[in-house]
C-alpha cells in the first residue's frame, strides 16, 4: 500500500522514536540517516515503538 502522507498519530510515534533514539554528539548527517532508518523500518511494517528505537541505531538490513 503506497501512501503520500502519515496520519497525526503515526507522526507522533515517529517523532517519539526519533527523540528517544538520540545519540550523543550525533552529526546532522547521522541524524538524517537515523531518521531514514526509522521511516524505512516503519514502512516495512515495524510499528512497535521500542523495536523501532532499537532498529534505528542499526544499519538497514539488505
Amino acid at each position: 500500500m503506497h501512501r503520500d502522507a502519515f496520519t497525526p498519530s503515526e507522526l507522533a510515534l515517529l517523532s517519539r522514536v526519533f527523540a528517544g533514539s538520540k545519540i550523543k554528539n550525533e552529526t546532522a548527517t547521522e541524524k538524517e540517516r537515523r531518521a531514514s532508518r526509522i521511516l524505512a523500518y516503519y514502512q516495512a511494517g515495524v510499528t512497535d515503538e521500542d523495536e523501532l528505537e532499537l532498529l534505528s541505531r542499526q544499519p538497514l538490513g539488505r
